[in-house]
């Protein structure tokens, strides 16, 4: 992505990409690549919503599409713990009603007992739910994304990139936690 963030060439092309989150190149690729995070992360809840919808009646928000799918990675049970490791979230209650919600929808189990021995597993309609979705997205997404030379490769570095992103947040967020005013 190019990005202008010069004041007289940004004049010129009637663009400014200076204001008080971007006065110089870097913290104009930074706010810009942040704006599209944030507009890909909507989009993206969108599309796991209505490709939910379209196999199932559940009115599902995205992080409660994304707690199915991981429950059922690798068809193993999961714990609210690992849920919460694996989203990067760190927001217990949340997760918690989400997995009240996929258990009173069928397509989540709840199994043992405890603050510890608690999992959560797919049942049977949400393996076949989750199947649906699957073929659905490959239909509808991965079709395209194939259609475009190159671009699975650009999605393996956007990812790369997303994950130290992601480190550097976080320790980002920690430095700000400790020394807040």
């Amino acid at each position: 992505m190019l990005v202008n963030a010069s004041k007289n060439d940004s004049a010129d092309d009637g663009l400014n990409f200076l204001w008080h989150l971007s006065g110089d190149p870097a913290e104009v690729s930074t706010t810009e690549a942040e704006f599209a995070l944030m507009r890909a992360f909507e989009g993206f809840g969108r599309w796991q919503s209505e490709c939910l919808a379209s196999v199932c009646d559940l009115a599902a928000s995205g992080p409660e599409n994304a707690l199915l799918h991981i429950i059922r990675m690798n068809d193993r049970p999961k714990s609210v713990k690992e849920l919460a490791r694996l989203t990067n979230r760190d927001d217990i209650p949340n997760i918690q009603y989400s997995l009240r919600k996929l258990t009173g929808s069928g397509l989540v189990e709840k199994q043992g007992s405890g603050r510890t021995g608690v999992t959560y597993e797919a049942t049977e309609e949400g393996r076949r739910v989750t199947d649906q979705y699957s073929a659905l997205r490959r239909r509808l997404l991965i079709e395209k994304i194939n259609g475009l030379p190159g671009f699975s490769e650009q999605l393996a570095e956007a990812t790369r990139a997303l994950n130290i992103l992601t480190g550097i947040y976080e320790e980002a967020a920690r430095v700000a936690a400790t020394h807040r005013r």
